[in-house]
């Protein structure tokens, strides 16, 4: 996952993955008196469709060259878009009561929305912030340590280095090496924060985090309160992995290390923010060597190219009735870093020029790993494709969580059948034995995301409110890791350090929900598909690889963009009208009782 991007995030163009633009500051225009909402509506789209070009160009440039040119060119297209969208939410005030179509009040709510970071009206401060996020993205894109012998790593080394390294030691000082890249954005995202707030405000919002609970098509209270019902299906299940991990993690390091009756020390779950801890089933593999998925060592031996990688993922897209990739996509996407200059290497699907222009950008590694973020990310590709027909304020997910669900869907049909039809492993067996470890190394990714996936808004949500002040900000975010994931620093934080700065998304103004409602809704989806396929048998053995009816509903879906409320986008695939988690239980049915067996006599919880 990733997911993992480095542009402004605005709601109505690439749900998370891409960028819509700005351009000219077309919304100079003055209203006409005659002009109906209608019109109003036709021109903004309009509008629309030539800045994003602008913006999607800028932004792509500097996340592929990260240079002091970059970030003004940056900066200035982000100030023009932002002017552009403030004008033309004043002049849609006028229809405020009006009787109107309905698809004509969806578009002026999603004007209004249209934005992660609104600006205020004043030049010098709508200036001011935007130079600020381009500031603290480039920061974190150029983020290097610099051990005590002078050997500097990039985070992406260091993402590694966690992911493989066993010495308590080693991790440690990676861990505290990569925050120290966070303390100079401070100050920074503290004014950050003053201005978006101000810019909320004058969209009649209390605060950013409101604005941003208010994009899912119920109140912003109704959206806090969904969350909590959503991750109390799912805290039963990640109570007991976080009970088993402990318990393994106290045999290899000592129980003096890890306590077991405390959190876990963050730095040994195998990511560097501890959000993910699929880099440990090599220690948590309940049955070693049975079934084992090792996709890694078929990628090294036939050693397959970053593009026939995504070839592969390109394949199973097409198999379920969808179309291949345009030319464009493998002319002008990154697959590899590049030797000569700084990236951002976190990984991103783009849907410029409207989706008419399809692009990654990644720095591909031969690891199974690499390979499902590979299938992931195309599935933002492949959205972006299908809602390019629909009117640019319709261009994205239904919302933020199904843009993120849509690949991670896809990923969840990559089971041992499916990885021995296509050549990357040579045996799918499917004893019980090989299901729970399949089911234990889907978890410590999963799984172990959730609590993270809700826990990244929710301290900034309290940071918008104000209810977390810029003197408390290390200690609010420790307390809601402690609360949510059972984790803990392995060294003392104070607050002259800024620990949410080292992790991606904050510097980088992306909202985070939208990954924690996919990780419910890819199950969701999974499990409406396997029916439509016509799947008899447990839902975690389902892939639809191949099956072009479920395709074409998935392709329904996906065509819809966000030109109707959610809950109606759902009720044509699922049924329902509720996102709902029950699936997640039925998936992992085989993984919980195991878990419970081996927890029997333990002490849980934190």
């Amino acid at each position: 996952m990733k997911s993992y991007l480095s542009i402004i995030f605005i709601a109505f163009v690439l749900a998370g993955c891409g960028q819509p633009g700005e351009g000219p500051a077309s919304g100079q225009t003055d209203i006409s008196s005659a002009e109906t909402a209608d019109e109003f509506v036709a021109r903004a789209n309009a509008e629309l469709e030539e800045l994003g070009r602008e913006l999607g160009a800028a932004g792509w440039v500097r996340a592929t060259y990260i240079t002091e040119d970059t970030a003004v060119l940056q900066s200035r297209a982000r100030e023009r878009y932002a002017k552009w969208h403030g004008d033309m939410v004043q002049q849609a005030l006028v229809y405020d009561g009006q009787d109107l179509a309905p698809e004509t009040q969806r578009a002026l709510d999603l004007l209004k929305l249209g934005t992660s970071l609104p600006t205020p009206a004043e030049p010098s401060k709508r200036r001011e912030l935007t130079q600020i996020a381009t500031s603290l993205s480039g920061m974190y894109g150029a983020g290097k340590y610099c051990g005590s012998d002078g050997d500097c790593m990039s985070g992406t080394e260091l993402e590694g280095l966690m992911q493989t390294s066993r010495d308590y030691d080693e991790l440690l000082e990676a861990w505290t090496g990569w925050r120290t890249i966070a303390p100079p954005m401070r100050d920074k995202y503290a004014r950050y924060v003053e201005l978006a707030n101000e810019g909320a405000n004058e969209l009649g919002y209390g605060d950013l985090g409101e604005m941003w609970r208010a994009g899912f098509d119920m109140s912003p209270a109704e959206f806090e309160a969904e969350t909590g019902r959503l991750w109390g299906q799912v805290k039963p299940l990640y109570d007991e992995l976080h009970c088993h991990v402990r318990a393994r993690l106290g045999e290899v390091y000592g129980e003096d290390k890890v306590p077991q009756d405390s959190p876990i020390p963050a730095h040994l779950l195998g990511n560097m923010w501890a959000q993910g801890w699929g880099s440990l089933f090599d220690l948590l593999e309940p049955y070693p060597g049975v079934s084992d998925l090792d996709v890694d060592s078929t990628l090294k031996t036939k050693d397959y190219s970053p593009q026939e990688m995504v070839r592969s993922a390109e394949n199973f897209y097409v198999s379920l009735g969808m179309p291949r990739l345009p030319d464009t996509f493998w002319e002008r996407s990154q697959f590899s870093k590049p030797a000569d200059r700084e990236v951002v290497c976190h990984a991103s699907a783009w849907g410029l020029d409207g989706g008419n222009d399809l692009r990654i950008k990644m720095c591909i590694n031969q690891t199974y790993d690499e390979l499902r973020v590979i299938y992931h990310e195309l599935g933002h590709n492949y959205y972006q494709g299908a809602y390019k027909e629909q009117p640019p304020l319709f261009q994205g997910g239904a919302h933020g969580g199904f843009h993120e669900a849509i690949g991670d869907t896809v990923v969840l049909s990559m089971t041992p059948g499916y990885l021995e039809e296509v050549g990357l492993i040579s045996s799918a067996e499917q004893g019980e034995q090989a299901v729970i470890n399949r089911q234990m190394q889907m978890a410590l990714d999963s799984i172990a995301f959730l609590p993270f996936g809700k826990l990244i808004d929710e301290w900034r949500w309290a940071v918008f409110s104000g209810e977390v002040s810029p003197d408390d900000y290390n200690k609010d975010w420790w307390d809601m890791r402690l609360q949510y994931q059972g984790i803990a620093p392995p060294v003392e934080r104070t607050e002259a350090h800024f620990d949410p700065g080292a992790k991606y998304h904050v510097p980088a103004n992306v909202s985070y929900t939208r990954y924690f409602l996919a990780r419910i809704l890819q199950f969701q989806f999974q499990r409406a598909l396997c029916e439509t396929a016509g799947h008899d048998g447990d839902l975690h053995s389902c892939s639809v690889f191949g099956n072009k009816e479920a395709g074409a509903k998935f392709q329904a879906m996906l065509e819809a963009g966000q030109s109707a409320p959610w809950q109606e986008t759902l009720e044509k695939l699922t049924g329902t009208r509720e996102m709902d988690a029950t699936a997640i239980i039925d998936y992992f049915a085989p993984l919980m009782a195991y878990l419970q067996e081996q927890n029997e006599g333990r002490t849980c919880g934190w």
